[in-house]
This record gives structure tokens, sequence and C-alpha cells, in this order.
């Protein structure tokens, strides 16, 4: 209970390791997280692959009874984000700090 993780992101999230990365995030989920918290804070691009990633994480977590939450502030990410309506299914902050220091952090 309680427990959170932060996964660090590269600067590009795209076709070339959007699999990777979604087996990373399932990894922790399974490991009993309450909390997944993925910090794109370096990351600059993310294509469609990479959003597809995010979804299936996130919905996975849910599943798990985990909360996942982004990390970024990049423009090019978080309009990527909003665009494909991601950013209503995942709650995005603007620092890892941001998205622990939130109230409701791991208390599902």
């Amino acid at each position: 209970m309680g427990r959170v993780a932060v996964v660090a992101l590269p600067a590009e999230v795209d076709v070339s390791n959007a699999e990777q990365i979604r087996h990373d995030l399932a990894a922790v989920v399974t490991q009993d997280a309450s909390l997944v918290i993925v910090d794109m804070s370096t990351t600059t691009f993310c294509d469609s692959a990479g959003v597809t990633a995010l979804v299936r994480a996130v919905r996975q977590a849910n599943a798990s009874g985990a909360q996942l939450r982004l990390a970024t502030s990049a423009p090019a990410v978080t309009r990527v984000l909003a665009i494909t309506g991601v950013d209503r299914l995942i709650e995005i902050f603007p620092t890892v700090a941001a998205a622990m220091a939130d109230p409701g952090a791991g208390t599902d």
C-alpha cells in the first residue's frame, strides 16, 4: 500500500521504443505500486505509438487498482496528449514533485 514508482522515459518516445516502454510500465504495475509516475520531463517528442503505450499502461494500472500519472511540460508532448484526448484519461503534472505532492496520490 502506498508504494510510489517513478519511471523515467527517454527524450523521444516513438515506434522504436514504445513497446519496451509499455513492457517496463507493465512490469512496475505488476510489482504492486499504488502510484506510477511516468517522468517525461526530458521527453520532447511522443508519437502515436508512444501515446498507445501510455494508454495501455493506464488501463492496466486502473485494472490493478493503481494510479498512473504523467509528469511533463514540453509543449510538443502536452499538445499531442491534448489532441489525442489522453490528457482526459491520465492526470498530467508539470513535474514529478507536483505529481507526488498531489493530495490524492496513491489513495485509490
